[in-house]
């Protein structure tokens, strides 16, 4: 886990950039509900009406209304309000907000009264429960009649006292609501109800929609921050990842094995790739959500609040059972991922023996068994997963029904609106959708964990192999190509015994050293000494004097010109790959090795010839052709010292013959390595070393080690007859 946030510290700006878009998308989404409720309550409800202040209020109503109040309150209603127009109607001033508080003290309880009178009027005049615009004016015509009663107005605020102390207490706590059915009977009465209510909703959804555009603007810019950071992190892990291996020596190859570096490669970057978009997307929104919504709850007073807390704590132990469950299967996932890459591996690089040997049902099965390991680990956690999302839904609906159950017994009291509990409702969802989020992702986030886990453990591992701190240059004058082995010794890693026990011998420019000896006994890993595949245990391995320890690999591999044991062709044509070695290889480089290497008359007989396409792998081409290409690739970089790993295996004797006759001409300076397993490869060489168990057992030329080896002579009598032993001799 804190892998992946270090991978994300990488990209601090881009991630601060996501969390400030985050709040601004919170602050839109959690602010729709409040404009629903306003729609509900105050557009529809109330007509539109927000306030007991009327913004416009015929001269008779405003004089009924002064009546009932004080006469400070009175004076102030005086003074925000215009003079009579033609119609008699008075408008608020603009610059009516900062005495709004004021003023909307001074006209509450008024309101109510005024009210209550015209509804008496309605009572006695018609037995209507509703007044109409007459009974508001009946109601105002009594009021204004007083004006001039003396003590009319002591009167009038004795019977307010009594009024109010009439009211229950329901009634009262609401009171600025009831004083809204005043204003909404004064619109009516002047006509213009209809357009106050429509003008309300269209500005509050004109704001709800704008909000939606932001909201979405603002989603839209997240994903795209996101998704360009996991994009980075993936790509720089790949190059993280594949550099690392590139540089690695066999030792490490060996480890990590080429099936799990494949699987940390892909599988597990994409992992890590896709919680980093969650991450941005949902981790980091959830908790800004979930706040806020438990905030604006939290100011709305309507004693619910028990019921959201029920509602995480359900989701908190559902969370922690589920994740309690299927957490060590999710660790458990990569390794059987792994464990059927190398399955997948081996069956399709080993699918000709298996066809031989007729064990395609044994490794099907082998198949199927990895396959169906990795196939339950993802069903059970899958049905995990699935299983949440019952138990979800179940919490949310019954977290709906306790606020609607509730929250209607609270309507009947008069503590709620309809529009405050949908508005409940939907905060509450709000929350619970942030748990639900953070619970999802914290199911995916353990096994992102362990595969970033899997990546750092690549890219913290360090080659055992790497250049000197303090390198050395090869020497410019005298002998080039020098190549001496001093005492040495090679053990595997994690072996007990050594695989290679004091070698030593030098292989002069203009000479051929071959190294032959029963299979297993550390030909290979002699030869693989000189680049470095592997370093000596003990002793040194000198190029001209250096060890090759102190030699940067870029100069050191400069000097050599290796074909390995199995030909590695690459995709692409066989010019691209004759000219692997080094850019500054030239057409006629390329066509001159391919002579020498005898790989003419096969390129040639094909259609496009040099510009012939080679498959991956090498695989439209055969066994000999690759390694004729290999040789040819390895001459074409003029090297001073050539390194053949058993390269002449795959060829017939005249075509060995030829090859090896034309490049000893080629290589008349250089030196010449050689491991082979036919004596007629090494027949002329100049200096012979015979190993056994990794040991130096006889050097020395043809004729002298038929003479002096036992080993080597075993190995002439299994190859050549009598006669050509016989022949041998008396060459010699």
């Amino acid at each position: 886990m804190i892998q992946i946030f270090k991978h994300l510290g990488r990209h601090w700006a881009a991630c601060i950039a996501v969390v400030a878009l985050l709040f601004a998308q919170a602050y839109c989404d959690l602010s729709l509900p409040d404009y629903t409720s306003k729609i509900v309550d105050t557009g529809i409800q109330q007509g539109g009406i927000e306030s007991p202040v009327p913004e416009s209020v015929r001269d008779t109503t405003l004089q009924a209304l002064e009546m009932l109040m004080s006469e400070q309150d009175a004076a102030l209603a005086e003074q925000w309000y215009s003079a009579p127009d033609a119609d008699g109607v008075r408008t608020l001033s603009f610059d009516a907000s900062a005495a709004m508080p004021e003023l909307e003290g001074a006209f509450s309880t008024p309101d109510v009264v005024l009210y209550m009178a015209a509804a008496q009027n309605a009572a006695a005049s018609s037995g209507a429960s509703t007044p109409a615009a007459e009974d508001l004016d009946a109601a105002a015509a009594q009021m204004t009649a007083m004006v001039n009663v003396p003590g009319a107005r002591e009167m009038l605020q004795a019977r307010l006292q009594e009024e109010m102390s009439a009211l229950d207490d329901s009634m009262a706590d609401n009171l600025s609501q009831q004083a809204t059915l005043l204003v909404a009977l004064e619109y009516e009465a002047q006509g213009i109800a209809h357009d106050v209510q429509l003008t309300y909703l269209l500005r509050t959804g004109g704001r709800m929609l704008a909000l939606t555009l932001v909201m979405v603007a603002v989603s839209i810019a997240v994903g795209f921050l996101a998704s360009r950071v996991s994009a980075a992190i993936g790509r720089d892990l790949r190059r993280d990842v594949f550099g690392t291996v590139v540089g690695y020596s066999n030792a490490e190859i060996e480890k990590f094995s080429t099936a799990s570096l494949i699987t940390r490669t892909t599988n597990d970057i994409q992992q890590v790739q896709f919680v980093c978009v969650i991450l941005l997307r949902m981790v980091a929104y959830a908790p800004i959500l979930g706040i806020g919504g438990i905030l604006h709850v939290a100011e709305g007073n309507t004693g619910l609040e028990w019921i959201i807390f029920v509602a995480v704590a359900a989701l908190l132990l559902l969370i922690a059972f589920l994740m309690s469950v299927a957490l060590p299967k999710f660790k458990l996932m990569q390794t059987l991922v792994d464990r059927l890459n190398l399955v997948s591996r081996e069956i399709l690089t080993g699918i000709m023996p298996i066809r031989a040997f007729s064990r395609e049902a044994f490794e099907e099965q082998r198949f199927d068994k990895a396959n169906t390991d990795l196939m339950k680990t993802q069903l059970f956690t899958n049905r995990t997963m699935v299983a949440m999302m019952p138990f979800m839904t179940l919490i949310m609906n019954g977290t709906s029904l306790l606020i609607v159950w509730f929250g209607g017994k609270a309507m009947d009291l008069g503590t709620m609106q309809v529009g405050e509990m949908i508005a409940f409702i939907t905060y509450t969802m709000q929350i619970v959708m942030s748990f639900l989020m953070l619970s999802m992702v914290a199911v995916m986030l353990p096994r992102a964990g362990v595969a970033a886990d899997r990546i750092h453990e690549v890219i913290s591992t360090p080659a055992s192999i790497r250049d000197p701190d303090a390198p050395k240059a090869l020497p410019v004058d005298g002998k080039c190509g020098v190549v001496e082995f001093h005492d040495v010794s090679f053990r595997y890693p994690g072996s007990d015994e050594d695989a290679l026990e004091h070698i030593s011998f030098t292989a002069n420019p203009g000479e051929t050293t071959a190294i032959i000896g029963s299979t297993g006994c550390g030909k290979s890993t002699l030869l693989n000494l000189i680049p470095r595949f592997y370093d000596v245990t003990q002793g040194s391995v000198t190029i001209d004097g250096v060890d090759v320890r102190d030699l940067p690999q870029t100069q050191l591999h400069a000097q050599l010109g290796y074909v390995p044991q199995k030909g590695v062709l690459f995709s692409g044509t066989i010019d691209s790959n004759l000219k692997f070695g080094s850019d500054s290889i030239t057409d006629a480089d390329a066509r001159e090795a391919a002579e020498i290497a005898q790989a003419t008359e096969f390129i040639t007989a094909k259609p496009e010839g040099f510009a012939s396409p080679i498959a991956q792998g090498g695989s439209n081409v055969s066994g000999g052709q690759k390694q004729r290409l290999s040789i040819a690739r390895a001459i074409a970089r003029h090297p001073q010292i050539y390194l053949f790993d058993d390269s002449f295996s795959a060829l017939d004797y005249k075509t060995d013959i030829a090859l090896r006759r034309a490049l000893k001409a080629k290589t008349r300076s250089a030196t010449v390595i050689i491991v082979a397993q036919r004596i007629s490869t090494v027949l002329h060489a100049n200096q012979i070393l015979v190993l056994d168990e990794g040991r130096i057992v006889g050097k020395g030329t043809h004729a002298q080690l038929l003479e002096s080896c036992p080993e080597y002579r075993e190995i002439a009598r299994s190859q050549l007859s009598q006669k050509e032993l016989n022949l041998q001799k008396e060459d010699a």
